[in-house]
């Protein structure tokens, strides 16, 4: 956390301040975050309490009918704190507090012992949980906007999506077989690997990511879409596998969305540079246009300096 630039998360939270995320297993996973750093604080005590979901505007908390939140929450308006907690690579935790107010309390799933608490913010949250949130938002639109965009393997792809090497393992039908992989996409990845085509077309595979930086093993579900033969080299197969977009896996889609948005910000930056080069090269062109003009007019004036003295 703390690597994204202010204008980053200005456009996260002006993008994403509506939209919703329920802390799932895996996105509790993803995002490191601590339950048991989670807690609820008003007049003075504090409890802890189940986070279900959050956008950048509210939070919604699971309590206990009998707890002693309850007896504090269950008025509308009334004004509260609610912690988060994060673990960090390094070791570190994170923890802040975000000033909100009591705006509904509802029995959670019809149960007699449980309510959902939803929480106003009062105030924009801290930066750090905007762009906690904010790239899981953006990850998931751009894993829909920007679900066909390839990424051909490379040394540099490779270090800017943090993958440990191209070289990986594709499961089919449950068996494992060592794979080169070509390109990968939010939807999909073209891998290379030993076999005959009509023996893999159409068959359930699993893609292996090894990530550097998360220091995670990611399989990714899908289904071979095309198969061909490799031209020159008959024993190769090249395959295209399409994933089940519905359980691709968030870290996944982070570390796609990561490459691209830096890379399509890294296009931008360069367009500046690219325009005030151009501009130069026209200023010269016109320079030297004028100097041939003028040299012009003198020669037709009769002025041509005399060059062979």
């Amino acid at each position: 956390m703390g690597t994204a630039t202010s204008q980053q998360i200005a456009n996260y939270y002006d993008s994403y301040r509506d939209t919703e995320i329920t802390f799932t297993k895996e996105v509790i996973r993803t995002l490191s975050l601590d339950p048991r750093q989670v807690y609820i604080k008003c007049n003075g005590s504090q409890w802890p309490c189940i986070i279900n979901s959050t956008s950048l505007m509210t939070a919604r908390i699971i309590i206990g009918n009998k707890s002693g939140a309850f007896q504090h929450l269950h008025e509308l308006g009334t004004t509260a704190q609610i912690r988060f907690g994060f673990n960090q690579q390094e070791g570190d935790k994170l923890c802040f507090f975000v000033s909100a107010r009591v705006q509904e309390v509802a029995p959670y799933m019809s149960s007699s012992d449980l309510s959902v608490v939803t929480l106003a913010f009062t105030q924009r949250p801290p930066d750090d949980l905007i762009e906690t949130i904010g790239r899981v938002l953006e990850a998931n639109a751009n894993a829909v906007r920007r679900r066909e965009e390839r990424i051909i393997m490379s040394e540099e792809s490779k270090r800017r999506l943090a993958l440990q090497k191209e070289e990986t393992v594709v499961f089919i039908q449950n068996v494992p077989r060592n794979c080169i992989i070509r390109d990968l996409s939010f939807s999909g990845a073209k891998v290379i690997l030993l076999g005959l085509a009509q023996f893999v077309k159409d068959k359930v595979a699993v893609l292996r990511f090894t990530f550097e930086d998360t220091q995670e093993v990611v399989d990714v579900k899908g289904t071979v879409v095309a198969a061909d033969q490799v031209e020159g080299r008959k024993e190769l197969v090249s395959i295209s596998i399409r994933f089940d977009e519905a359980t691709v896996p968030m870290s996944y889609k982070i570390h796609i969305n990561s490459y691209l948005t830096t890379m399509r910000k890294k296009q931008l930056d360069s367009v500046p540079q690219q325009m005030a080069a151009a501009a130069s090269q026209q200023d010269l062109s016109d320079k030297a246009h004028e100097q041939a003009k003028a040299a012009l007019g003198l020669a037709q004036a009769g002025f041509m300096p005399n060059t062979h003295r």
